[in-house]
């Protein structure tokens, strides 16, 4: 037996937080897009997000991943200088513009990566850590895997065209959600505007990360583009306590990338309203104990419970209360026992752990006499009426 308990109280304080009108829908010219709010854990967007396509240089960001991940293992330092090799150097689209004759610090061909979206640099870097691109392009696919990347395919370490390199809007945000909030040591390169390296090439120093230019809190990732790809972009913005993470492809030119990126974000921090709606150890509703010192247990959360919710929503917010009882006694304070179910119109319904509030121990003698006075009154009952 499930029992569902209805909420009166807590949906009356999440009705206060939403406007009783329709959420305007939202769409985009993208080929694919994924939008996530961080802070709050929530899926805002999702078209076609676990279609594998080609992702241009935003594949560099794997790339990246496993340097950083060297990095912080101290296989390798910022300092140490890689070589350059004549395969390396024969890249081309963007790049460094590095030659044999040069030894690059590790620093510097992050910075080239990011800044610069180095075809070259990224070879130096896989072939300093794997001793070929082809052995780095393994190591990826094998650390893709870990990760959770379910739809990403690598066969080299830059993105260049190639049947074999292949990865969804959804794997390419938790690549970036895991740079954010696994090194933030090194995460603030992704904000860096330009990098004249040595010099060279003046006029290709810039980012072409649009969002960085617009004073919109955006600080990362990276932007891709090829003839099949299109226009791409993996990008982060923080606002106030609010961060958002957008992956969005196949845009036909810069000029669309640029603008699809910027609606969307405003989009994300304009029409959703992050709001706290219940305390910590906010007591949700009590559940039947059976066999214990008490006859009902209270089910409170955790920790505090904010919640990410539309601006304008549809009336008809729900919240449901789910657990296995009655609840057998012992109960330790803290345990888990049951789960609340709020469901946001328009979007995917959010799971709230609940716990015991209170220690209940187990029924004394007395207990066990009343409750098998009980059963067996019940049982007497059953076969009278029957």
């Amino acid at each position: 037996m499930i029992p569902r308990i209805s909420l009166l109280a807590l949906l009356a304080t999440l009705a206060g937080l939403v406007a009783a009108v329709p959420a305007m829908a939202f769409d985009t010219r993208a080929r694919a897009a994924w939008v996530y709010d961080l802070t709050t854990d929530t899926v805002l967007l999702d078209k076609n997000a676990e279609v594998a396509m080609p992702p241009a240089s935003m594949s560099k960001l794997m790339t990246i991943d496993l340097l950083f991940e060297a990095l912080r293992d101290g296989r390798v330092k910022l300092d140490d200088r890689f070589n350059v090799s004549s395969y390396a150097r024969s890249m081309q689209g963007s790049t460094m513009f590095l030659t044999e004759a040069d030894h690059p610090t590790v620093e510097e061909l992050i910075k080239g990566i990011i800044v610069l979206s180095g075809n070259d640099a990224a070879v130096v870097v896989a072939e300093g850590l794997a001793g070929s691109e082809a052995e780095f392009a393994k190591k990826m696919n094998e650390r893709a895997k870990v990760i959770g990347l379910t739809q990403s395919h690598f066969a080299n370490a830059n993105g260049w065209p190639d049947p074999g390199q292949m990865m969804s809007m959804h794997d390419l945000g938790i690549l970036a959600v895991r740079l954010i909030t696994q090194f933030p040591e090194y995460y603030p390169y992704f904000s860096l505007t330009e990098f004249p390296y040595d010099g060279r090439s003046p006029a290709n120093r810039f980012n072409r990360d649009p969002l960085l230019k617009m004073g919109i809190g955006a600080d990362g990732l990276k932007t891709g583009h090829t003839d099949d790809a299109g226009y791409g972009l993996v990008g982060s913005v923080k606002q106030g306590d609010r961060r958002i993470v957008l992956v969005i492809s196949g845009l036909d030119s810069e000029k669309d990338r640029g603008e699809e990126a910027q609606r969307i974000v405003n989009w994300a921090f304009r029409e959703f309203v992050q709001k706290t709606v219940a305390k910590k150890g906010t007591k949700i509703a009590d559940a039947p104990v059976w066999m214990g010192s008490a006859d009902t247990v209270g089910l409170v959360v955790d920790k505090d419970l904010s919640l990410l919710l539309p601006s304008l929503a549809q009336d008809g917010l729900k919240a449901e209360v789910k657990y296995l009882g009655p609840i057998r006694a012992p109960i330790k304070a803290g345990t888990k026992l049951a789960e609340m179910e709020i469901d946001i119109p328009g979007h995917d319904s959010v799971m709230v752990p609940l716990v015991a509030e209170s220690d209940v121990a187990k029924g004394g003698f007395l207990k066990h006499v009343r409750v098998a006075f009980g059963v067996l009154k019940t049982r007497l009952m059953a076969e009278i009426g029957s």
